[in-house]
């Protein structure tokens, strides 16, 4: 009798023990010296819908992809290029890139050198907005990154003084806005280093990134980050990782967790540059519109996001230790950061994972 209850019970633990490999495993970081080299992870291993993958993949390149990657716990499970693009090559972040600002900002602030509750004014003087000195004071550093400067979204897209105008005070309006290259402008003069060299020293080498900033917009005074696929899924499994790099830590978990949480009470789908999911209400890019419900309904609800123009994505799932990146053209038409394509691609996803 004790051989017939043990056999099934022991086949239960063994199953078991083969469901949660996922989540006992170590995390897995690719190496830093410039060698191709970085572990995978079998679909079938995972037990994912192995049927669902090529539909994937088919629906990816139909809609004007150029990369996708899935990792898993740090390892490649989904690597693949479509119309022309390789591993080789780069291709622009748009403002999934303002994620690498918050970063630099947060890591800025655990060196001493910045505090994100000071006035911006405090680093750039003042008259670097429109706004009278007074209106011009209330703005923080926090405003910049969660979006509530309080500066006219409706000039477009430079950010010269003339540009930067009062509309309401900070911290009273949410408005998607590129003043958060500001904060660029502030580490820099705080480090006494140019934007790109304290990034590369503190960012982009420690996780064996590759890219560099290209100036871009008809001002001139904008910054946009291109890469390969390979290390925009490095700064995703950073994050994924709460900022630790192996046993680095490269940004401070402090900083971490307000980042990728509510940093206002206007836009709750919203931290430092980060989009959140999940969240009960959310506004849109050029749009005062509250929306109820999720960003994207269909996805884990502790996702978060970076998102850019004409569909880049970097989307972070701790619960399910994945990062997921896409770049490539529009996959319908031009928007600012999210699109129907993203509840879409997430039915695809759902389909093979569950």
């Amino acid at each position: 009798m004790k051989k017939i209850i043990f056999i099934p019970i022991l086949l239960v633990l063994l199953n078991c023990s083969s469901d949660s490999t996922n989540e006992t495993e170590q995390m897995y970081f690719p190496p830093t010296d410039g060698t191709a080299s970085w572990e995978t992870k079998s679909v079938s291993n995972l037990r994912w819908n192995e049927s669902e993958l090529q539909p994937l993949l088919d629906y990816l390149e139909l809609k004007h992809t150029k990369s996708f990657i899935i990792l898993v716990n740090g390892r490649i499970v989904i690597e693949n290029y479509f119309n022309g693009h390789t591993a080789l090559s780069n291709w622009y972040w748009a403002s999934a890139g303002k994620t690498l600002t918050s970063t630099l900002s947060g890591i800025a602030e655990q060196e001493g050198i910045v505090n994100i509750n000071n006035k911006v004014s405090d680093y750039l003087g003042t008259g670097w907005t429109s706004a009278t000195v007074a209106k011009e004071n209330l703005i923080t550093c926090k405003n910049i990154l969660s979006m509530t400067s309080g500066l006219n979204d409706a000039l477009g897209d430079g950010v010269s003084t003339e540009n930067l105008q009062y509309k309401a005070d900070a911290g009273t309006r949410w408005a998607y806005h590129n003043v958060y290259v500001k904060m660029q402008d502030v580490v820099a003069q705080a480090s006494g280093r140019t934007w790109n060299a304290y990034f590369n020293a503190k960012l982009r080498d420690k996780i064996g990134m590759n890219g560099v900033w290209i100036n871009s917009g008809t001002s001139g005074d904008l910054s946009v980050y291109w890469s390969t696929a390979r290390s925009m899924a490095r700064f995703g499994l950073l994050q994924l990782n709460k900022g630790k790099w192996q046993n680095t830590q490269v940004l401070n978990e402090n900083y971490y967790d307000q980042a990728i949480n509510t940093s206002q009470n206007i836009n709750v789908a919203y931290g430092y540059l980060w989009w959140l999911n999940g969240k009960s209400t959310y506004h849109l890019p050029q749009s005062q519109a509250q929306f109820n419900g999720s960003l994207i309904p269909n996805a884990p609800n502790d996702m978060f996001m970076a998102l850019g123009k004409n569909d880049q994505k970097i989307y972070v799932i701790p619960s399910k230790k994945m990062v997921v990146i896409r770049m490539g053209d529009s996959a319908d038409g031009t928007n600012f950061a999210l699109s129907d394509f993203d509840a879409s691609l997430w039915e695809k996803i759902n389909a093979l994972i569950q």
